[in-house]
């Protein structure tokens, strides 16, 4: 009798063993695995949200994070390569905006509207806006904000140049004072940066380089070959070095925070480099919008990081789920305290705490609201790379910088025509 009962206990226990291994396995079985590709810096910014959702999300949603190159570039050749052979193995991609019109149009995008309304995309920043939607849809929801900004020096002077013109005088005045060697560095090295600072640059002289929607090309026009001749003549006069065509943001951010120079380009992430105590010019320095011939024409190019849905992943709620998320107001302002990236939403520009960790909120503001998109095509990586080749041969003094430009808007044309017209 005694054996009976110890056997049906051990039978009842194992039981309840089985019934709960059971139902332990049927829970993760429904756990949805979401992957996203995301650029290093991203990756190893946004693991505390990672681990943050996957907390509130237990035993539905799992997200993971694919770790990417560090290079805007490489990434999307990564993205592309795994798109083009199919069934990609992430289900959404942290997106460069350029890359928008060629993902989209060759359908690799989802578009958003069942997920996000369009009364919480009007609510963002107005400088994030741009570059989101493809044919009226939105495909991309912004992560953070950026864009270029003129960093000058307060121990130099009471207040930033307006105008090209006062830029060069400045300079000038302050190098034979021999306050500084150069008066402005920048981006002139041939690859996308270089394009983002013509970009700038042309619009402050009352241009444009290429409207898809008219077909418009504006290189070989006056202001397009004005910003190309003071670009230029800013390396022949000695206000920026030689070296400036060969430098990206890293050189340019060198230079400026050893003291080198009055004047920098660059993006809103160079703020916190130059206050650490190894920065000559920490506590010596604020920003502004880029330099224009009339405060109408001054731009800042728009250069946010958004996410996207692809299109064949089989968990597109979950997806959707997971970058309302990591874009929403509460996930923004973790990033910009612990990474001073530039929030999206409007409303954090105005947060007191986050104005006592970057004070230049205020003027990234200001800049946002001066942000134009690169020209949204498909085309564009082919017509960038045109323009980045012939004006850099113009500062490296092989060729004129108005051949450079007539060059330029030849190949652009032929490039478009090449597609098929306008796109």
């Amino acid at each position: 009798m005694q054996l009976r009962r110890t056997t049906t206990t051990l039978l009842i226990v194992l039981l309840v063993v089985m019934t709960w291994l059971g139902l332990k396995t049927a829970l993760a079985s429904q756990t949805v695995d979401v992957k996203v590709l995301m650029p290093a810096p991203f990756a190893d910014a946004t693991k505390p949200l990672v681990d943050q959702f996957n907390q509130e999300h237990h035993g539905h949603i799992r997200l993971s994070v694919v770790k990417g190159p560090l290079e805007t570039e490489a990434i999307s050749d990564l993205a592309i390569s795994s798109l083009l052979l199919g069934n990609p193995p992430f289900d959404a991609l942290l997106m460069d905006v350029t890359w928008v019109p060629k993902y989209a149009k060759a359908g690799w995008l989802q578009p958003l509207d069942q997920w996000f309304e369009k009364a919480e995309f009007e609510q963002l920043a107005k400088g994030v806006q741009p570059g989101n939607e493809f044919e009226g849809q939105i495909v991309r929801w912004p992560f953070v904000a950026s864009m270029g900004l003129l960093y000058w020096r307060t121990d130099l002077m009471d207040s930033p140049p307006r105008t090209p013109d006062e830029l060069v005088n400045i300079s000038k005045q302050l190098q034979a004072d021999q306050k500084v060697p150069w008066g402005y560095v920048w981006q002139g090295r041939q690859y996308e940066g270089l394009s983002c600072v013509y970009l700038e640059v042309i619009h402050g002289f009352g241009g444009i380089w290429y409207d898809p929607s008219t077909g418009t090309i504006g290189l070989d026009q006056k202001p397009g070959l004005a910003a190309a001749n003071w670009l230029t003549n800013l390396i022949k006069d000695g206000i920026s070095p030689q070296a400036v065509a060969n430098f990206a943001e890293a050189e340019s951010l060198q230079s400026f925070k050893m003291g080198e120079s009055a004047f920098m380009r660059n993006w809103p992430y160079a703020w916190a480099e130059l206050q650490k105590e190894d920065s000559s010019v920490k506590g010596k320095v604020a920003v502004t919008t880029m330099v224009a011939t009339s405060e109408e024409n001054s731009a800042a190019t728009l250069g946010s990081w958004g996410l996207s849905i692809l299109n064949g992943t089989k968990h597109a709620d979950e997806t959707a789920t997971a970058i309302r998320f990591l874009t929403s107001q509460s996930a923004q302002r973790t990033l910009a305290m612990s990474h001073g990236y530039t929030p999206t939403s409007t409303e954090l520009f105005n947060d007191p705490e986050l104005l006592t960790i970057n004070p230049i909120l205020p003027e990234l503001s200001i800049a946002l609201n001066h942000a134009i998109a690169r020209p949204e095509t498909p085309l564009y990586a082919q017509i960038s790379d045109a323009l980045q080749r012939n004006l850099n041969s113009s500062l490296t003094g092989e060729s004129p910088s108005n051949q450079s430009m007539q060059e330029t808007e030849i190949s652009t044309e032929y490039i478009i025509k090449s597609a098929g017209g306008r796109s």
